[in-house]
C-alpha cells in the first residue's frame, strides 16, 4: 500500500498557505467582538458572510456541520432562469433570475459554471403543445438576451442524435433552450473561501447550543465543536440565523413563543451511471406545473426531482424507496428503460427546500427569501434559490443596514458601491487551465491525465495549478484515488489545508466526487482519514 503524506506546510491562509488549526481558529472567535455573527453555512449564510466582510464588517460565519452539507450540496445542481415562471406571467422573475445566472456563470465563476442544453420533448397527448413550448423555449431565451442561442423546436431525430436515450415513442417534437450547471458543494466551498479572503472567520462543525443575550437582545452564541467538544462562545452586535430548514428551531431560542416562519418542501435526485453519451439534458413535464430532469452531470446521470412536503426533523431527511420509484417513474416518460436500471444507482440524496409559511401545493410555490426579525433582534434568513445567491447576499445587507436602531451604525458599505461582479477565487478559462496543465505535466514524469486536467480546471479554475503542484513535488499524491475516477490524492491534501475539510465525508462527498459516483470504497475512507489526521498531529 502506498504512503501517502501532506508534503511541506504552505502557509497560514488560505490565499497563499494552509488554514490555521481549529484551535486557533476558536481563541480567535472568542476573544472578538464580531460585528456580524452568520450562524448557518449553507449558501445563503456563505453570501452574505461574503458580502458583509466585503462592505467592511467583521464577519464570522458558523455552521453545525460541513459548509453546504445540507440542502446547498443537494440541488438539482443548476443555474437557470425558471422556464416554468412564465406559465405563470413573471415575466421580470426570469429575466432577473437570468440576469444572475448569467452574472455567475459569465463572469463570477466561469471555472464553476458549465452551460447545458436542455431538451423539453413534447409527445402526444402530453400536458403541453409544441407549439406552446416553443414559444415559450423562445420568449425564454429572449428574456436572456438571446445569450445562449434563440430558443426553437427540433425534430425528434436530431434530438436522438444527442441524447442516444432519448425515448421517441409518440415523440412529437423537442423544444430547445440553454441554462448552466455546477457542483453546488465547489461552488459553496469557493464562495466560503471568497469570504474568508475579504476577512471572515469561519468555522464549520460548530454546533449552536444557546444564545448569549445583553438587555434583551441577542449579542452572540454559545458553541460547541462538533469534533471535540470543546465549548467556547462568541459575541457579536448582530446575529443572523441562516440555519435553512432549522431557522424555526434558532428562532424558537430567541423567543420560545415564536410561531413557524416557514414550511418544507422534500427533493430527492438519483445518481446513474450512463449507457451512452448524454450531449443535452432533459427537462419532461409531468403535468402543467412539474418537470423531471435527466441531466449529464460530473460523467454520471442526475436524475429528479421529488416535491412534496415534509415535517419532521431536518436532520432525518432521506431518499426512500418510493422516491426512488417515483424518480425513475417520471423519469420513463422520456428516457430508455436500459439507462433506468436500479444496478445504474451509485448515490442518491435529498434535500430540504425552505418556502414561506402558508397553504398551497409546495410545487407551485415561490421560491421566495423570508426575512424575520424576532424580539431578541436576532434576523432569520431563509429560502430562495442558488441562482440568485449574489443577490441574496446584497439583499440581507441592504436589511442589515436599515434595522430599526441600526445596530450596525454606519460601519456598512452600501451595496451600492461595492464591486458589481466580484469573482470568486481562481477565476480562470477552464480550457486554458486544462491545456496548461496538460503541457506541465508533460515535463513532469508521465505527466497528468487528460481527465484529471480538465477535472481539476472545472472544479478549482487556476487554483488547480496549487494542487498540480502538490502532485509534481510528491508523486504518489499524483496518483488516482480511484481507478474510475479523476481525482487525484492531492486533493484531499488540499481539501484538508485549504478547504476546511475535517471528516472523510467533507471529502468524499462535497470537495470531490468519490461519493457520488459511487466509489467511496471503506479502503479509499481509511486513507482519507489518515491523510486527514495528519494535520492534527
Amino acid at each position: 500500500m502506498t504512503t501517502l503524506h501532506s508534503g511541506p506546510a504552505l502557509g497560514t491562509h488560505p490565499a497563499g498557505g494552509s488554514l490555521p488549526s481549529r484551535a486557533e481558529t476558536r481563541e480567535q472567535l472568542s476573544r472578538a467582538t464580531y460585528d456580524l455573527l452568520v450562524i448557518g453555512g449553507g449558501i445563503l449564510g456563505i453570501s452574505t458572510a461574503w458580502h458583509a466582510s466585503q462592505s467592511g464588517l467583521r464577519v464570522a460565519l458558523v455552521d453545525g456541520g460541513d459548509f453546504a452539507g445540507a440542502t446547498s450540496s443537494a440541488s438539482s445542481k443548476l443555474l437557470h432562469g425558471g422556464l416554468r415562471y412564465l406559465q405563470t406571467g413573471e415575466v421580470k422573475l426570469v429575466a432577473e433570475n437570468h440576469f444572475e445566472r448569467r452574472a455567475v456563470s459569465r463572469r463570477v465563476a466561469p471555472h464553476l459554471a458549465n452551460p447545458l442544453t436542455f431538451y423539453l420533448p413534447v409527445y402526444k397527448n402530453g400536458p403541453h403543445s409544441a407549439a406552446k413550448l416553443g414559444a415559450g423555449v423562445f420568449a425564454y431565451s429572449a428574456l436572456s438576451a438571446f445569450g445562449d442561442g434563440v430558443g426553437h423546436l427540433l425534430s425528434p431525430a436530431k434530438a436522438r442524435r444527442a441524447v442516444p436515450e432519448l425515448r421517441t415513442d409518440n415523440l412529437r417534437a423537442v423544444a430547445v433552450y440553454g441554462d448552466d450547471q455546477m457542483n453546488d458543494a465547489r461552488m459553496a466551498i469557493m464562495t466560503v473561501r471568497a469570504a474568508v479572503e475579504s476577512g471572515a472567520a469561519v468555522l464549520n462543525h460548530a454546533q449552536v447550543t444557546g444564545l448569549r443575550f445583553s438587555g434583551g437582545r441577542v449579542t452572540g452564541a454559545e458553541l460547541k465543536d462538533g469534533l471535540d467538544g470543546t465549548e467556547f462562545g462568541v459575541d457579536a452586535r448582530l446575529v443572523l440565523n441562516a440555519t435553512g430548514p432549522w431557522v424555526d428551531r434558532l428562532r424558537t431560542m430567541e423567543d420560545p413563543r415564536s410561531e413557524p416562519s416557514i414550511r418544507l418542501s422534500k427533493g430527492a435526485h438519483l445518481v446513474l451511471r450512463r449507457t451512452a453519451p448524454w450531449n443535452a439534458a432533459l427537462a419532461t413535464p409531468i403535468d402543467k406545473f412539474r418537470i423531471t430532469f435527466a441531466l449529464p452531470w460530473e460523467d454520471m446521470l442526475l436524475l429528479g426531482t421529488t416535491d412534496e412536503t415534509y415535517v419532521g426533523d431536518p436532520a432525518d431527511v432521506a431518499v426512500t424507496d418510493a422516491d426512488i420509484h417515483q424518480i425513475l417513474d417520471e423519469a420513463s416518460l422520456s428516457v430508455r428503460d436500459q439507462q433506468l436500471s436500479r444496478e445504474l444507482i451509485t448515490y442518491s440524496f435529498a434535500g430540504l427546500r425552505v418556502l414561506p409559511g402558508g397553504p398551497g401545493d409546495t410545487s407551485t410555490a415561490k421560491r421566495e427569501t423570508v426575512v424575520t426579525e424576532g424580539s431578541g433582534g436576532m434576523l432569520s434568513v431563509a429560502g430562495g434559490k442558488w441562482t440568485t445567491f449574489r443577490h441574496i447576499g446584497r439583499t440581507v445587507l441592504d436589511k442589515l443596514e436599515t434595522l430599526p436602531g441600526r445596530p450596525l451604525g454606519s460601519d456598512i458599505e452600501p451595496t451600492s458601491r461595492l464591486p458589481k461582479m466580484l469573482p470568486l477565487p481562481g477565476i480562470a478559462n477552464p480550457q486554458a487551465v486544462t491545456h496548461r496543465l496538460l503541457i506541465d505535466g508533460g515535463s513532469h514524469g508521465d505527466g497528468m491525465a487528460r481527465d484529471t486536467a480538465h477535472h481539476l480546471a472545472r472544479h478549482y479554475g487556476s487554483l488547480a495549478f496549487d494542487i498540480a503542484r502538490l502532485a509534481y513535488e510528491h508523486p504518489e499524491l499524483g496518483e488516482r484515488i480511484h481507478p474510475d475516477a479523476p481525482e487525484i490524492w492531492a486533493q484531499v491534501v488540499y481539501a484538508r489545508d485549504h478547504e476546511w475539510a475535517e471528516t472523510a465525508d467533507d471529502v468524499l462527498r462535497r470537495r470531490t466526487t468519490l461519493t457520488i459516483r459511487g466509489l467511496a470504497t471503506d479502503e479509499i475512507r481509511a486513507r482519507v482519514e489518515r491523510l486527514l489526521g495528519e494535520r492534527h498531529g
